[in-house]
């Protein structure tokens, strides 16, 4: 049976429509039946039964589906050996990055692979964590920093492993001293990521998790540009550690007992792969300090507001730095 066409089975079992399979993949709908067709010609059986538009897999579908996750991750594992007789790390590697790790993690981890190996081709892609499994199962990434939320928890991909990274804090962002915790900002406007990341969903979760739904006014990805809006009254808004970076902002930073989580992802089988064990193992040496990061330091320069709360509430500013 043909490798190719048990990654689509795979992937219409995970997506549910031939259309949700085909965009992961980049194949058109049609392109995709016509493949499937042809797997259950090889396979002797019906593995698809169609009701009206929608397409479901058979019982026999199902089981085909499960073996086929199992193959391609033997196969990854085969060619991570393979690769592993080289003298030589060659070739390309493409790496997915959300955007703060993407400043901040990624280029010391770049500048010392690029030493120890200069046939290895780079090639960064910046997304967000929810376009991340897509990208690592479909090949257009081969490894990728990624991150979950305490509020917004990851659904585990079985074609996909991963491994901790960091652990960052989650800062409630104001540039009033009167608000100081999130059931606080209940009457503020919010500032939040793009409706459909997880930054956008952090916000939304944090809040109702509070008892209220968060009044957005403005959309904003960059934490830069989430900062400024801040100290400018444009609103309130949820910064993790990473984001804050080297900014000079006038907004008000109260740490949170919220944690950003980042992890390394790749598929099944790869890694032991040179190229991305290599990987692996700059980032880990070359990236900042993951309990630095928990107890306040961003790898760089930042102002932080914290509150006391002893007799009335009591605003102090305070210095943080980290190596």
């Amino acid at each position: 049976m043909d490798v190719h066409r048990l990654r689509l089975l795979l992937e219409l079992a995970r997506r549910g429509t031939i259309t949700a399979a085909a965009e992961a993949l980049a194949y058109t709908p049609s392109a995709v039946s016509q493949q499937l067709a042809a797997l259950e010609r090889e396979a002797g059986v019906p593995l698809l039964e169609r009701t009206g538009r929608r397409v479901a897999l058979t019982p026999a579908g199902v089981v085909l589906a499960g073996y086929a996750e199992s193959v391609l991750a033997v196969l990854e594992e085969a060619s991570a050996a393979l690769a592993a007789t080289r003298d030589n790390l060659t070739g390309p590697l493409r790496i997915g990055a959300f955007p703060s790790a993407a400043r901040v993690i990624l280029p010391p981890a770049l500048v010392a692979l690029g030493r120890d190996h200069p046939g290895l081709e780079m090639m960064v892609t910046e997304l967000d964590p929810v376009d991340v499994p897509a990208a690592l199962r479909n090949g257009a990434l081969d490894v990728a920093l990624t991150f979950v939320y305490d509020y917004v928890p990851a659904t585990p991909d079985p074609a996909l492993d991963s491994e901790p990274l960091l652990e960052e804090v989650v800062y409630l962002a104001t540039a009033d001293p009167g608000l100081a915790s999130i059931e606080d900002c209940r009457d503020a406007a919010w500032i939040a990521g793009s409706p459909g990341t997880l930054c956008h969903s952090l916000v939304l979760r944090a809040c109702e998790a509070s008892g209220f739904t968060p009044r957005i006014r403005h959309y904003a990805d960059d934490f830069g540009t989430v900062l400024a809006l801040v100290a400018a009254g444009q609103g309130v808004s949820l910064i993790p550690q990473l984001g804050i970076g080297d900014a000079r902002s006038e907004a008000m930073l109260t740490p949170l007992a919220a944690r950003r989580r980042s992890s390394i992802a790749y598929r099944r089988g790869t890694r032991d792969h040179p190229a991305i064990a290599a990987f692996i193992a700059a980032v880990r040496q070359d990236g900042p300090d993951a309990g630095c990061l928990v107890t306040g330091g961003a790898g760089a320069r930042a102002i932080l507001r914290s509150r006391s709360l002893g007799h009335g509430r009591e605003e102090r500013e305070t210095r943080t730095r980290s190596g």
